[in-house]
């Protein structure tokens, strides 16, 4: 990571201040990732996890098979914290848009009349269980991506911290060939450019970052120039990454071409347009778009 990304609370609020004032337009929505950005950052000081160990026999056939190092299942979370984290974004959902604002409402109300207990909740984030979630949703009359939303982000600093510790099984500067997240097997979110134009994918599920392939489409492995290219908008640190072969994207942003502060996960919401502009063209995101709700 380089001077420019940032990972403090201060940092994240000059970053926000900086976005803020280029897009206008983008205010509303970045006044509430700040604050949620903020709360995840804060709840990394309650976090109490033991590390976790991979016997060298199983990461041996790990690093030769190129698997990730362990499943969505197997992360560690902290429940307290991470349920006074749930709460503290259900506060924040309320003074959100009106389907943030109601599925808040209808969460918190469920977590204090016990009819939704939080560390089912959390447990069901992590195995991705769609049944639990269809039928949770329903119940509490709210959208069922938001739900997983909010789910996800109170655990999102555990799987965090998980993937700090994890990232140690790994070499720090190893090219990973894989689309996938080498910690966790997830999608990436989002890229960016660093240096000479060496390429880093950011894990859409627990942060985890990678070196990656230049010339490559994370979903469908595709290594052909002729079916690979990017388009800008007016800004040319920022640019889409697109595949003929699957139709699918990827933003991605050039740190070279930013003096301001980077964090990519804000980046990711303050470019919204860029979805708009790549769905307009008939093109799928590789990763969840609730994550940008």
């Amino acid at each position: 990571m380089t001077k420019k990304e940032i990972e403090t609370a201060e940092q994240i609020k000059r970053a926000v201040k900086d976005i803020k004032a280029l897009r206008p337009a983008y205010e509303g929505i970045l006044a509430f990732y700040e604050k949620l950005f903020l709360a995840q950052e804060a709840s990394k000081k309650h976090i109490h996890m033991q590390p976790i160990k991979i016997p060298e026999d199983l990461l041996s056939v790990k690093r030769k098979e190129k698997f990730p190092l362990i499943a969505r299942k197997d992360f560690t979370v902290d429940i307290k914290a991470s349920e006074a984290l749930l709460r503290e974004i259900c506060q924040l959902a309320c003074e959100a848009n009106e389907v943030l604002a109601h599925a808040g409402v209808k969460l918190m109300d469920a977590l204090d009349r016990g009819t939704v207990d939080a560390s089912t909740l959390l447990s069901k984030t992590l195995s991705e269980d769609d049944v639990y979630f269809d039928e949770t949703a329903k119940s509490l009359e709210i959208d069922k991506e938001v739900l997983f939303f909010m789910a996800h982000g109170s655990i999102r600093p555990c799987l965090s911290l998980c993937a700090e510790q994890l990232a140690t099984y790994i070499g720090k500067d190893t090219l990973w060939g894989k689309g996938y997240c080498p910690v966790c097997g997830n999608p990436p979110a989002i890229s960016i450019l660093r240096g000479e134009g060496e390429r880093f994918f950011f894990c859409s599920f627990c942060d985890h970052e990678w070196h990656s392939q230049r010339i490559y489409c994370p979903f469908c492995e595709n290594k052909d120039q002729k079916t690979l290219h990017y388009f800008f908008s007016e800004e040319e640190e920022y640019r889409v990454n697109v595949c003929d072969k699957c139709k699918r994207y990827i933003k991605t942003i050039d740190t070279r071409e930013i003096e301001r502060p980077v964090y990519p996960f804000l980046e990711q919401i303050a470019t919204l347009h860029l979805d708009m502009l790549a769905q307009n063209q008939g093109l799928q995101s590789g990763h969840p778009l609730w994550l940008q709700t």
